[in-house]
Protein backbone atom coordinates (compact mmCIF):
# COMPACT_ATOMS: atom_id res chain seq x y z
CA UNK A 1 0.00 0.00 0.00
CA UNK A 2 1.11 3.43 -0.98
CA UNK A 3 1.74 6.42 0.88
CA UNK A 4 -0.07 9.48 0.43
CA UNK A 5 3.08 10.73 -0.42
CA UNK A 6 4.25 8.42 -2.88
CA UNK A 7 0.51 8.52 -4.42
CA UNK A 8 1.02 12.25 -4.92
CA UNK A 9 4.32 11.48 -6.97
CA UNK A 10 2.74 9.18 -8.89
CA UNK A 11 -0.14 11.25 -9.69
CA UNK A 12 2.05 13.76 -10.81
CA UNK A 13 4.03 11.88 -12.75
CA UNK A 14 1.14 10.46 -15.01
CA UNK A 15 -0.06 13.69 -15.86
CA UNK A 16 3.31 15.09 -16.95
CA UNK A 17 3.11 11.82 -18.93
CA UNK A 18 -0.29 12.17 -20.60
CA UNK A 19 0.03 16.11 -20.71
CA UNK A 20 3.44 15.32 -23.12
CA UNK A 21 1.65 12.61 -24.81
CA UNK A 22 -0.74 14.78 -26.17
CA UNK A 23 1.48 17.83 -27.26
CA UNK A 24 0.40 20.34 -24.50
CA UNK A 25 2.91 22.48 -22.93
CA UNK A 26 2.70 23.17 -19.36
CA UNK A 27 1.99 26.62 -19.90
CA UNK A 28 -0.99 25.89 -22.19
CA UNK A 29 -2.15 23.73 -19.40
CA UNK A 30 -1.99 25.89 -16.71
CA UNK A 31 -3.73 28.18 -18.82
CA UNK A 32 -6.45 25.78 -19.32
CA UNK A 33 -6.83 25.10 -15.68
CA UNK A 34 -7.24 28.54 -14.65
CA UNK A 35 -3.93 27.57 -12.55
CA UNK A 36 -0.25 29.63 -12.25
CA UNK A 37 2.40 27.71 -14.05
CA UNK A 38 4.01 27.02 -10.81
CA UNK A 39 1.52 25.46 -9.37
CA UNK A 40 1.73 22.74 -12.35
CA UNK A 41 4.89 22.11 -12.20
CA UNK A 42 4.54 21.25 -8.29
CA UNK A 43 1.49 19.59 -9.37
CA UNK A 44 3.44 17.66 -12.02
CA UNK A 45 6.33 16.74 -9.51
CA UNK A 46 4.50 15.10 -6.54
CA UNK A 47 4.80 18.33 -4.23
CA UNK A 48 1.75 18.65 -1.65
CA UNK A 49 -1.08 20.26 -3.74
CA UNK A 50 -5.12 20.59 -3.27
CA UNK A 51 -8.04 18.77 -4.70
CA UNK A 52 -8.68 21.86 -6.92
CA UNK A 53 -6.16 21.71 -8.19
CA UNK A 54 -5.84 18.69 -9.01
CA UNK A 55 -9.44 18.31 -10.40
CA UNK A 56 -8.76 21.64 -12.59
CA UNK A 57 -5.62 20.02 -13.78
CA UNK A 58 -7.61 16.52 -14.72
CA UNK A 59 -10.82 18.30 -16.28
CA UNK A 60 -8.89 20.58 -18.44
CA UNK A 61 -7.28 17.20 -19.89
CA UNK A 62 -10.86 15.74 -20.41
CA UNK A 63 -10.38 13.31 -17.29
CA UNK A 64 -13.75 13.93 -15.14
CA UNK A 65 -15.29 10.96 -16.52
CA UNK A 66 -12.00 8.59 -15.47
CA UNK A 67 -12.36 9.97 -11.94
CA UNK A 68 -15.83 9.61 -11.40
CA UNK A 69 -15.61 6.22 -12.41
CA UNK A 70 -12.60 5.59 -10.73
CA UNK A 71 -14.58 5.79 -7.42
CA UNK A 72 -17.07 3.56 -6.42
CA UNK A 73 -20.39 4.68 -5.91
CA UNK A 74 -20.62 3.28 -2.28
CA UNK A 75 -24.41 2.28 -3.30
CA UNK A 76 -26.45 0.64 -0.47
CA UNK A 77 -26.61 -3.06 -0.64
CA UNK A 78 -29.72 -4.76 -1.73
CA UNK A 79 -30.53 -7.39 1.42
CA UNK A 80 -30.06 -3.37 3.28
CA UNK A 81 -32.63 -1.60 1.41
CA UNK A 82 -35.20 -4.43 1.89
CA UNK A 83 -34.33 -4.23 5.65
CA UNK A 84 -34.32 -0.71 5.74
CA UNK A 85 -37.26 -0.35 3.65
CA UNK A 86 -35.73 1.45 0.90
CA UNK A 87 -34.51 3.98 3.03
CA UNK A 88 -30.83 5.89 2.34
CA UNK A 89 -28.30 5.48 4.73
CA UNK A 90 -27.70 9.49 6.00
CA UNK A 91 -24.53 8.12 8.26
CA UNK A 92 -22.73 5.63 9.73
CA UNK A 93 -23.48 4.13 13.15
CA UNK A 94 -20.10 3.55 15.45
CA UNK A 95 -19.37 0.24 15.95
CA UNK A 96 -20.98 -1.72 19.02
CA UNK A 97 -18.61 -4.12 21.21
CA UNK A 98 -20.16 -7.25 19.33
CA UNK A 99 -19.52 -5.58 15.57
CA UNK A 100 -15.53 -6.01 16.77
CA UNK A 101 -13.45 -9.38 16.40
CA UNK A 102 -12.89 -10.08 20.39
CA UNK A 103 -9.00 -9.93 21.09
CA UNK A 104 -7.75 -13.19 21.08
CA UNK A 105 -5.18 -13.99 23.63
CA UNK A 106 -2.61 -17.25 24.05
CA UNK A 107 -4.61 -20.11 25.48
CA UNK A 108 -8.20 -18.94 23.81
CA UNK A 109 -7.50 -22.47 21.70
CA UNK A 110 -9.82 -25.38 22.50
CA UNK A 111 -7.23 -27.16 21.00
CA UNK A 112 -4.68 -26.32 22.78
Amino acid sequence: MKTSRQLEAEIGTRLAQLRLSRNVTQSMLAKDSGIGLRTLRRLETGEPSTLDTFLRVALALGLGDAILGALPTGQIRPIERVSRAGAQRRRARPRTREDRDPAWTWGDDPND
